[in-house]
């Protein structure tokens, strides 16, 4: 009988290990933003009990940070697929340049949403363009059209801004800055972004393009996989994104003016690189990039709830960035073992 016990043991043992090491790779990213997260919300809760057990901070997170969260969302996928976007902020302004022309033609403020929505996707497929056919690096293309677009909005509104007070009255309004059940309508959209970016990357074939392609775009190649389209998509969609996003805060504010998409780069591009997506590509996690907004959007407010001096965000930030990459670098070898 000890004998039979001592051939099983020895089987069962490896198998278990073996599922172990596998859940931890698979997951590691999303363990590691998760871990980071938790870790930093008891800091908050403990330095700051009086601003962070109070319901309120929650609800000015979730008006606050689905502004640029929803654009982290789809430059995941961008920058999965081996590309990267520096565009979006001028793109969130030259969108609402499209909204101010229907809305003040037509006075169809629903209408103007879907202009808006529509001049993202022009500005991302011309982002695309530049970077598929004519076979220039993403990062120059977009810190060209980061200039580019910024440029466009100032000439064509004339370097105005824009009062949107009457667009408080439009169902468009109620949809996009509202309450529903008490909960920002932000963060409602921002949930189903979430969700979708979550399905098209992992469970449709333009995700499992991207992963591809970012991972080995000479393996994509061969298999037959239609890069330029991929490629372009993802940067269109990321421009409707930002278009859509521009629109919100504009309506929060009700005013529209041409830097309302500046601020927006660095807190973007922290969430997507905190949350433990690839820098390289091939290798991307919705959940960390949703999870690494809330981090990044809440340390100004964490700081200033502690009472430490604003001039300490910088290094705070910079402090943070490390350490969660540095947990996703840790677990990633230590499960890869």
């Amino acid at each position: 009988m000890s004998s039979t016990m001592e051939d099983v043991e020895p089987a069962v043992a490896p198998r278990r290990r073996r599922t172990l090491r596998s859940f931890g790779t698979t997951w590691a990213s999303q363990i590691g933003i998760t871990v980071a997260f938790v870790l930093l919300w008891l800091v908050f809760i403990v330095k700051a009990p009086n601003t962070f057990l109070d319901t309120r901070i929650y609800v000015s997170f979730a008006q606050t940070t689905p502004y640029f969260a929803l654009i982290a969302l789809t430059l995941t996928m961008v920058i999965v697929s081996g590309d990267i976007d520096l565009s979006f902020p001028s793109i969130m302004a030259l969108g609402m340049v499209g909204f101010i022309a229907v809305e003040r033609t037509t006075g169809n403020v629903e209408l103007a949403v879907l202009a808006a929505i529509g001049v993202g996707a022009l500005a991302g497929l011309l982002n695309g363009f530049f970077v598929t056919v004519m076979g220039i690096p993403a990062l120059v293309v977009t810190i060209g059209t980061q200039f580019l677009f910024h440029g466009l909005t100032l000439v064509l509104v004339n370097g105005r801004s824009f009062a949107l007070v009457e667009a408080r009255d439009s169902t468009a309004y109620g949809l996009l800055v509202g309450r529903f059940v008490g909960i920002p309508m932000q963060f409602v959209w921002l949930v189903l972004a979430a969700i979708g970016t979550w399905l098209l990357l992992y469970r449709h074939r333009v995700g499992l393009n991207a992963h591809v392609i970012g991972d080995n775009p000479q393996a994509a190649q061969l298999m037959g996989i239609p890069i330029r389209r991929t490629r372009t998509l993802l940067f269109v969609l990321t421009g409707m994104a930002a278009a859509f996003a521009g629109v919100m805060n504009s309506l929060q504010v009700s005013n529209f003016y041409p830097a309302v998409g500046s601020g927006y780069l660095l807190p973007a591009l922290a969430s997507v690189f905190v949350g433990g997506t690839s820098v390289f590509g091939g290798r991307g996690t919705v959940w960390g990039t949703f999870i690494g907004a809330f981090m990044i959007g809440a340390i100004r407010a964490g700081i200033v709830a502690m009472r430490i001096a604003d001039f300490y965000v910088d290094l705070i930030y910079g402090a943070i960035v490390l350490i969660a990459i540095s947990i996703h670098a840790v677990l990633q070898r230590r499960f890869e073992r």
